[in-house]
């Protein structure tokens, strides 16, 4: 299989004051294409720091990236804009929408970047609101949406470009339990669709839907697993009766 994501021996150390922090230490991962991987770890483990490298937010001290076959580490920090724009979409917890702007605004703003002329752009963004589910709603600014319908325009904000990954940082960390499967479950069918996503989180239900769990633990890789759950929706709803 092809990998879209390459991590040989992958360090990351910052220097805070006198104090050395080794926040990753020699990490080897590959994630091919069309992989749900999820990637776990207690506060302080690494996962936010490897995120950044996944994503080109940051890159790192030794070792060597290649995304989608490319060598992206140490790149400069226009290099590296350029990358995330093209190759990978973006879903935070924090939904990170301008409130001034609706929904299909929102949504095209990487279309903005990437110099589409506006036609395709409100085209193209129509198009994955009602991917989304949410067409009926692209005229509505942020304050206006649920929780769960503002991860939804994220996501498809993420989409708009047609990324090689789709790099979720704790994407139901400020949803609900309802919210939080609905979210789960669109990943879920985007991965049946092709797309190849990384996910973080440190909550053990949300994981069930990865396909391969990674486990960090100080900076290393402790275990990486295929999940054998024969149902990652009903091993959900088990847990949450109520919604």
């Amino acid at each position: 299989m092809d990998s879209i994501i390459s991590l040989n021996n992958i360090q990351k150390t910052y220097f805070i004051g006198q104090v050395v922090v080794n926040a990753l230490q020699g990490i080897n991962l590959k994630i091919n294409k069309n992989e749900f991987v999820v990637i776990m770890g207690a506060s302080g483990s690494g996962k936010t720091t490897l995120m950044n490298i996944i994503g080109c937010l940051d890159t790192p001290t030794s070792g060597e990236y290649y995304l989608n076959n490319q060598l992206v580490s140490g790149l400069s920090d226009d290099e590296l804009a350029g990358i995330r724009n093209k190759e990978v979409g973006f879903v935070f917890q924090t939904f990170y929408l301008l409130p001034r702007y609706n929904a299909l605004e929102n949504v095209m703003l990487p279309l903005i970047y990437a110099g589409v002329n506006k036609n395709d752009r409100i085209a193209r963004a129509e198009a994955m609101l009602e991917i989304v589910g949410l067409k009926d709603r692209m005229h509505h600014k942020p304050n206006e949406l649920s929780g769960g319908q503002r991860q939804r325009v994220a996501i498809a904000r993420a989409l708009i470009n047609n990324p090689s990954i789709i790099l979720a940082d704790e994407p139901t960390g400020n949803l609900d339990s309802r919210s939080s499967y609905e979210i789960m479950l669109l990943l879920e069918k985007l991965h049946n669709e092709g797309n190849t996503i990384v996910l973080v989180t440190h909550e053990p239900d949300i994981a069930l839907f990865g396909h391969r769990i990674v486990k960090l633990r100080d900076g290393k890789i402790i275990s990486d697993e295929i999940n054998h759950n024969v149902s990652l929706s009903e091993n959900f709803l088990k847990n949450y009766q109520d919604i």
